[in-house]
């Protein structure tokens, strides 16, 4: 008998496991049909999911861990036992912008170097606040990677979040509204927005949070801890259909096919063209400009990459206590820890073949060249993840990280 679960997500390319383990018969094969609410807002998306109105959400994974630690709300524990992809999101600037933080050699061809491009934007901000009309950036939510990437970036540049430049929310539908009216000077959002941005000549494309942190943690399949415990075999079937998904997704065979469907109005509502050069790595970066490969700027699939690290969760509530002017607490560590679940990942997967690190934590920005590791099952060569600035997050010295950053 198949059990139906029904997924919330929000029109975003880092959307497609779940909705391609449907498409393609991976979901069906495991015994689980989906079904899908889509949203346009990240508040939305949670609320159905703690009032029971989904069972499951596409969600920013610091948002599962703030809504666990009742930041903004009464805490809800929230588990997240799948990554559903790491970075695939972008700094999108206005055109004026632009032209001031990018060599004018460039011509818009390549992305900026985050450093090389933060020293110019230092000295625009600090100009722009000097006149009484500082920058604004747009992120997607208050509790998301979008947020922390921009602000770590920023910092290392010496721009001081909320006191040299302002930060607001802009749910991702609208970044390019937003950037087309100047109510932003910039934002930093998932695909396909940038590239609609790009499109409609709102803005260009500067940097990707691949170029932040080469393997920072993005979006997470959520569950409210409780119905996790009641659906878990669903769960960890849907786990496995995901897992199809991701190898189907990231075969450049089926490129083309998984951009149409995620292009469909009632998924992405957006041109398959610019999905289908996200998908690929290579985008546009200004309107009519040539197509700029970076590899890996979506990740989906290889180095396990949908295993829920417990040390990814501990460096966002590294970035959490850092931005909410909060004070280290163990206790609290501890719960923002527990979020992420690699033993239901581990279960689902047990005895398949795929790969499971014997691990359940790393140090994270640590790897500039290829290593292999220990693998449970399988074999698993991890490759460069650093953050740009060259620091290395050790969970095992989370406090001092987080004084370090103050």
């Amino acid at each position: 008998m198949t059990q139906e679960l029904k997924i919330g997500f929000l029109p975003l390319i880092d959307a497609c496991l779940p909705i391609l383990a449907q498409e393609h018969g991976f979901a069906e094969d495991e015994g689980v049909s989906l079904s899908f609410v889509r949203d346009m807002s990240w508040a939305t998306v949670l609320d159905r999911l703690l009032y029971g109105h989904t069972d499951a959400a596409h969600l920013l994974a610091p948002l599962a861990i703030a809504t666990t630690l009742g930041l903004g709300r009464p805490a809800q524990p929230l588990a997240a036992p799948f990554v559903l992809g790491l970075n695939g999101n972008a700094i999108t600037l206005s055109n004026e912008l632009a032209a001031k933080v990018l060599p004018a050699d460039g011509a818009g061809a390549d992305l900026g170097e985050p450093r090389a491009v933060g020293a110019l934007l230092k000295a625009e901000a600090l100009a722009r606040k000097q006149a009484g009309n500082p920058l604004r950036f747009g992120v997607v939510h208050r509790h998301s990677s979008h947020n922390y990437m921009l602000r770590y970036w920023l910092a290392e540049c010496g721009i001081r979040p909320d006191e040299d430049v302002e930060i607001i929310t802009v749910a991702p539908p609208f970044s390019a509204d937003s950037l087309m009216a100047k109510e932003i000077d910039g934002s930093c959002v998932g695909e396909p927005w940038n590239s609609i941005a790009v499109d409609r000549g709102a803005g260009q494309i500067v940097l990707a949070t691949a170029q932040i942190w080469r393997r920072g943690v993005e979006k997470v399949l959520a569950l409210r801890e409780k119905r996790l415990d009641e659906i878990r075999p669903e769960v960890e079937a849907l786990i496995r259909a995901m897992r199809k998904a991701g190898a189907h997704f990231i075969d450049p065979a089926n490129w083309e096919v998984n951009a149409r469907i995620l292009a469909r109005p009632e998924y992405c509502d957006a041109p398959h063209d610019l999905i289908l050069r996200s998908i690929s790595d290579r985008l546009v970066l200004r309107q009519n400009g040539p197509e700029c490969a970076y590899p890996d700027f979506m990740f989906q699939h290889r180095e396990a990459a949908n295993f829920p690290w417990v040390s990814q969760a501990e460096w966002l509530y590294s970035q959490l206590v850092r931005w909410e002017n909060m004070e280290y607490d163990s206790q609290s560590a501890q719960i923002a820890a527990r979020v992420f679940r690699p033993n239901v990942y581990r279960s689902a997967l047990k005895g398949t073949g795929d790969e499971l690190p014997g691990a359940s934590s790393k140090v994270e920005g640590s790897l500039s060249t290829p290593l292999a590791t220990t693998a449970q099952e399988g074999s698993i060569t991890l490759n460069q993840n650093t953050f740009f600035d060259g620091q290395s997050f050790d969970p095992d010295r989370l406090e001092a990280y987080i004084l370090s950053q103050k």
